[in-house]
């Protein structure tokens, strides 16, 4: 028994929201893995500035600007990649939005902004690569969930807890959907992960606060749920569909934070 290939060589990757944390991770580790790479990124900069330092190591990478939350823009970013690459093997929406509000303080735009870029894209992406997972007789799609929703609650989160629940529902049925396509569909699911930059998780002392009450001590960092994503976008993971990977260091394990560090 031969072991099957970790790294996505000969590969086409659109990653959505990859101009900085995850989103930027997760293009940066499959660009390394052998992966031409398009970042749709709604902010240009962002998306140009990770584009270009992954291409500084000598990868293949591009970025196009793109707010995903429409069905015109998500088909618009699978007919770029393919324009350029003239391929697409793997779809990875990863950006999404999340208002921080009270259910009492919702507003109706501020709903439909959440689910459409975090839900709704989710179909209209898929849908638009089918035909070019046809044409390469298999395909992966890979949704950034969260631990929020699925698992856990958070205040101010109602919107976006609703959006990820939504998307393991997606995973699943779109998986049961397209198996017969030889189309994977799988989704990671991060808990705290380090990020900078205007996040509640960017302030040192906050941070530091949480990491406590994690059973593994400490914060994730965005490469460590790039690297699932890899795994299940390769070769290694053609039989797995319909699932998720929880990658939060153990924080959903505690009936209590009372319990965290023993």
């Amino acid at each position: 028994m031969t072991l099957p290939a970790f790294g996505l060589d000969g590969k086409v990757a659109l990653v959505t929201g990859g101009g900085r944390g995850i989103g930027a991770a997760i293009a940066e580790v499959f660009a390394r893995a052998g992966a031409r790479v398009l970042i749709a990124n709604r902010t240009a900069s962002a998306g140009d500035a990770t584009a270009a330092a992954i291409r500084a190591e000598g990868h293949v990478c591009e970025a196009i600007a793109c707010d995903i939350g429409t069905r015109d823009e998500a088909g618009r970013a699978v007919a770029e990649a393919v324009r350029r690459f003239e391929a697409l093997d793997i779809v990875v929406h990863n950006a999404a939005v999340n208002p921080w509000t009270s259910l009492a303080e919702l507003n109706e735009e501020a709903l439909r902004r959440t689910l459409a870029v975090n839900l709704e894209a989710c179909f209209w992406l898929a849908q638009a690569a089918l035909p070019c997972w046809r044409v390469r007789g298999s395909g992966r799609m890979l949704v950034t969930s969260s631990v929020t929703g699925p698992r856990v609650a958070m205040p101010h989160s109602i919107p976006y807890a609703a959006s990820k629940a939504g998307v393991n529902g997606f995973i699943r049925s779109a998986a049961l959907d397209l198996a017969a396509e030889h189309v994977t569909v799988n989704g990671v699911e991060p808990g705290f992960i380090a990020k900078v930059g205007g996040t509640l998780l960017s302030d040192p002392e906050r941070a530091a606060r949480i990491a406590r009450h994690i059973p593994a001590g400490e914060l994730g960092r965005p490469e460590d749920v790039a690297y699932a994503m890899c795994f299940l976008a390769s070769d290694a993971g053609r039989y797995i569909t319909g699932q998720t990977i929880v990658v939060d260091g153990g924080s959903t394990l505690l009936e209590s934070p009372v319990f965290a560090g023993g």
